[in-house]
């Protein structure tokens, strides 16, 4: 592969993405048919004109998508280690994933021969539907599993004595219904964009440079963020209809993330300072059932407002809820999740809708992608063994379960995890 400097790469992307993106936009307007066509074409129209986002910074102190501003779609993706598969192993493939990442959230195909410049006798390196498209906001996100620094294989890794002491399987939580297929994973890749196709095609190209090395375990594709981690962002709703994240920790807030998001030296161990915690959690609703539930029922279960989000003790959607009186149920959600309830605990979240058609039964298979960021697995855990008496209980069901280390971010030239290793 040839190198390119940072500023070689972010002019390519610009000069060829961005003649592609206006030609390919023209055309897709072309194809739009049916109720809502004109306004489809509005849009296509109005996307080619605005100014795109600013691409992600892939190397820093902390990795990208996490204190990020949270974008609309998610593509999560689980990995195991092949059974062959050794210390170099590993190492090179976080060397890649890394070199095609850095790559793609600056608007890149995977290498510089990509989809169309590589011999034409050969696969191409990339597979090509990201051409014409920006970066839209793309952060990609890996992850350390608890199973990667030994099992039943043994420390094959050689790095057993080098796992974060915190990180362990979640234990059983009241009314966990866990898919083993929809859980856990040596590694991960959290990637967020702001266009579903951009996330799709980082996933699928990061799954194909893993070839040998590891293979996918499982995957969830996520629209609709279900919280903000800017104040610049409007707070978004869940499946249910709530306002959902209004006391998220804001990326802004270094005080917060110090406290509750980066670990520090004083954790240990050292390589991974700076990073942090991820817990992914799949959480069926139970929407028809949701559904025929009277709207102050609604109310009660949840402790805010429907229409604008406030507490139910008054105010508006980002008054501090008062707990001292009546207004809001002893076992409400909001009551439950608050701080206060839990010794001023605060998780940062980036959480996403998803929807998975309809099940066997006819209804409808979707619910919320839960994903929380923490110094420390403990807090999430602490929280959710406070939530076991919540009154949503009856109209969810957690499905699947995962949490990850999430190693700092890393140097220009260097790699995610490079600390583990040295």
């Amino acid at each position: 592969m040839s190198e390119q400097s940072p500023s070689e790469q972010s002019v390519q992307g610009v000069s060829r993405r961005g003649l592609f993106g206006i030609a390919l936009g023209a055309g897709a307007a072309g194809l739009v048919a049916g109720v809502g066509a004109s306004a489809a074409v509005g849009a296509s129209l109005a996307n080619a004109a605005a100014e795109p986002a600013s691409p992600h910074a892939f190397f820093g102190a902390h990795q990208a998508g996490i204190a990020t501003p949270v974008q609309e779609h998610l593509h999560f993706a689980a990995f195991d280690m092949m059974p062959r598969a050794e210390r170099a192993d590993l190492i090179s493939l976080m060397k890649d994933w890394s070199y095609a990442a850095a790559r793609l959230t600056q608007g890149l195909e995977v290498s510089a021969t990509g989809a169309v410049g590589g011999d034409p006798e050969a696969p191409p390196d990339d597979t090509g539907e990201a051409l014409g498209l920006p970066s839209a906001a793309l952060t990609i996100t890996f992850g350390f599993g608890p199973t990667l620094f030994g099992g039943e294989d043994g420390d094959r890794f050689g790095i057993a004595t080098r796992r974060p002491a915190a990180l362990e399987r979640l234990p059983a939580f009241l009314g966990d219904d866990l898919d083993p297929a929809e859980s856990d994973g040596d590694l991960c890749i959290q990637v967020c964009a702001d266009d579903p196709q951009v996330a799709v095609h980082a996933i699928r190209n990061l799954s194909r440079i893993a070839f040998g090395r590891a293979r996918l375990r499982w995957s969830q594709l996520g629209y609709g963020r279900t919280s903000r981690t800017s104040t610049d962002q409007a707070t978004p709703r869940n499946l249910f209809g709530f306002k959902d994240g209004t006391a998220n920790v804001l990326g802004t807030d270094s005080d917060a993330l110090n406290t509750h998001i980066w670990a520090s030296e004083s954790d240990g161990p050292a390589w991974f300072a700076g990073g942090s915690y991820l817990v992914a959690r799949k959480v069926a609703m139970l929407i028809e059932t949701w559904d025929r539930v009277r709207l102050a029922e609604q109310h009660r279960i949840i402790g805010r407002d429907k229409a604008d989000g406030a507490p139910l003790s008054g105010g508006d959607e980002f008054a501090r809820p008062d707990f001292s009186g009546t207004a809001i149920d002893a076992d409400s959600h909001v009551r439950l999740a608050h701080p206060d309830a839990n010794d001023g605990i605060r998780l940062l979240r980036r959480g996403f809708n998803y929807v998975g058609g309809n099940n066997e039964l006819g209804r409808l298979d979707a619910g919320l992608f839960f994903l929380s960021y923490q110094r420390d697995p403990s807090q999430f855990i602490t929280v959710q063994r406070r939530l076991s008496t919540d009154l949503m209980n009856e109209y969810i069901r957690h499905v699947g379960s995962g949490v990850w280390a999430v190693p700092p971010g890393a140097e220009a030239g260097s790699f995610v995890g490079a600390g583990l290793f040295a």
